[in-house]
C-alpha cells in the first residue's frame, strides 16, 4: 500500500505543475477575449442619418460586449447593400468589448433607437453571439428583443447569437443552428428548440440562425435578398469579397473539440506576445474584425488595439472605436504591428517595429489574416483559426511552420523536469543523510 501511494505520489508531482499551469493559462487566455478596457471619455454622439423610405437594420451589442466578427461582418454587408438603414446599438451607449480587445461606442442606446425611428421597431434585428450568453445580464438584450418581436421585427442570429434567441424564448418549437462547438450543449439547455446541425444558415421564417461566425455573411445575404432581390445580395457580397452567394459552402461537422495545436496554445503559451493592432480612420468593418478575430481565435497570441493618438476613429462606414493605447506609449512593449486595410500606410513608427500591411487588397480579408497567422504561428493554429471561424479553405495556400513546437515544448520539459526531480531528491536526500551521520 505504502508503494502504491508513493508511486501516485510521484504520478502528481510529475504532472502537477505542467497541468495545472496549463489550466491556469487557458483559463486566462478564455478571460481575456472579452475583457473590457480602461475607462476612457465617451465619445459625444452624432446624429445618424435617418431615411424613412429605407427599411432599419440594427446589430445589436450586449452589456458585456459581442464576438467581433458576427457583429461588424453583417454591419457592413447591410450598409453595402444600400437599402438600409444600419445602426449599432445596445442597451446603453458606453464603449463595449468586441472579441480581442476592440472597443465599439454603439451608435445608439434602444431609447436613441426609438427617438430616432419615431418608435417605430426596426425591420431587422442581427444578434452576434455575446460572451454571457443565457446569464441574467443579457436581460436588458431579451426584454428588448421580445417587445420589437412583437412588433414585427425580423431577426438574424450570428454564431451564438442562436443561444441569446433561445433563452429570451424566441427560438421555441422552431428550427435553428449555431455554432457547431456549442449546439451540442444549447440541445441540452434549450430543448424546446429544433436544433439542426450541418447547414450555414436556417430560415424559419420570422427568425433566420447561423451556425459559425462567417456562416453570418451567408445568413445576412439571405436576409438581404428576401427583403431587397438577389441582385442587391449579390452586390453586397461582391463589395465585401465573398465569392460564395449563391453557392453555399459546407460547415463543419464532427465532434465538438478544439483542435490538438488550440490546446496547446491556449494552455502552455505562458508569455502570449503581444500584438499590436493600428486603428486608422476610414478602416472597413471586416478589415478590422478579420484581424482581431483571428488572433483570438488562435489563442497564441494577445492583441492590443492602438491608433496614432490614443483617440477614436471613425471606420469606413461610420463607426467608433477607442484604442486602448497609443502607438508611442504602447511601442516597447509591441512584438508585432498589424495594419488591417488595404493601401494604409503609416509614417515613421517608433520603437523600430516594422508595420505589418495585412490586407493586399485583392483577396477576402480574413483569408489575408489567416495566411498572415500561418506564417508567423504555423499552420496547423491557422487551419484551426479557419475551422472554428467556418472560413472556407478551398485554394487557401498556407505556409509557415508545420506546428506550435514551442508551445508543445513547454509541458515535456517540465514533465521531464518533474520525472528527474522524483528519482534524484529522494537520492540526493539519503546521500546528506548518509554524509550528516558520518
Amino acid at each position: 500500500m505504502r508503494t502504491f501511494l508513493r508511486r501516485a505520489l510521484a504520478v502528481i508531482a510529475v504532472f502537477l505543475i505542467p497541468v495545472a499551469g496549463g489550466a491556469i493559462s487557458a483559463l486566462a487566455t478564455f478571460d481575456a477575449q472579452s475583457a473590457p478596457g480602461p475607462d476612457r471619455p465617451i465619445p459625444a454622439a452624432t446624429s445618424p442619418a435617418f431615411d424613412p423610405a429605407k427599411p432599419t437594420a440594427v446589430v445589436v451589442i450586449g452589456d458585456n460586449g459581442a464576438v467581433v466578427s458576427d457583429a461588424l461582418a453583417p454591419y457592413e454587408i447591410l450598409v453595402a447593400s444600400g437599402r438600409f438603414n444600419v445602426y449599432t446599438v445596445a442597451p446603453r451607449r458606453r464603449p463595449l468589448p468586441l472579441t480581442g480587445g476592440l472597443d465599439l461606442v454603439p451608435d445608439l442606446s434602444f431609447a436613441d433607437l426609438a427617438e430616432l425611428t419615431g418608435g417605430a421597431a426596426p425591420t431587422l434585428a442581427v444578434i452576434p453571439a455575446m460572451p454571457d450568453v443565457g446569464k441574467p445580464s443579457t436581460g436588458p438584450v431579451t426584454t428588448w428583443l421580445r417587445d420589437q418581436v412583437s412588433h414585427g421585427t425580423l431577426l438574424l442570429s450570428v454564431c451564438n447569437g442562436a443561444g441569446v434567441l433561445a433563452s429570451a424564448g424566441l427560438l421555441d418549437g422552431r428550427p435553428a443552428t449555431a455554432h457547431w462547438m456549442r449546439i451540442g450543449s444549447f440541445e441540452s439547455d434549450y430543448p424546446a428548440v429544433d436544433w439542426v446541425h450541418g447547414k450555414r444558415f436556417v430560415d424559419s421564417g420570422t427568425v433566420v440562425t447561423t451556425a459559425g461566425v462567417l456562416s453570418g455573411i451567408d445568413g445576412t445575404l439571405h436576409m438581404i435578398e428576401r427583403l431587397a432581390g438577389s441582385t442587391v445580395a449579390a452586390n453586397a457580397a461582391k463589395a465585401v469579397g465573398w465569392r460564395y452567394y449563391g453557392n453555399t459552402p459546407p460547415v463543419v461537422t464532427g465532434i465538438a473539440m478544439p483542435a490538438p495545436a488550440a490546446i496547446v496554445n491556449a494552455g502552455w503559451t505562458w508569455a502570449p506576445p503581444t500584438v499590436g493592432v493600428m486603428l486608422t480612420p476610414g478602416v472597413g468593418e471586416i478589415d478590422l474584425a478579420s484581424v482581431f478575430d483571428t488572433h483570438d481565435k488562435s489563442l497564441a497570441d494577445r492583441t492590443l488595439a492602438v491608433s496614432a493618438d490614443g483617440g477614436p476613429i471613425r471606420s469606413r462606414h461610420g463607426l467608433t472605436f477607442l484604442p486602448r493605447a497609443d502607438l508611442a506609449s504602447a511601442a516597447p512593449d509591441l512584438d508585432r504591428l498589424l495594419v488591417p486595410g488595404a493601401g494604409v500606410r503609416l509614417g515613421q513608427v517608433p520603437d523600430g517595429l516594422e508595420p505589418v500591411y495585412v490586407h493586399s487588397g485583392q483577396d477576402f480579408a480574413y483569408n489575408d489574416a489567416v495566411r498572415d497567422l500561418a506564417r508567423t504561428t504555423d499552420v496547423a493554429t491557422a487551419r484551426w483559426t479557419a475551422e472554428t471561424m467556418e472560413l472556407p479553405t478551398d485554394g487557401l495556400q498556407l505556409d509557415g511552420p508545420a506546428w506550435p513546437w514551442r508551445q508543445t515544448a513547454l509541458p515535456i520539459l517540465l514533465i521531464l523536469l518533474g520525472i528527474a526531480a522524483v528519482i534524484c531528491l529522494p537520492r540526493l536526500r539519503t546521500t546528506v543523510d548518509t554524509l550528516v551521520r558520518a
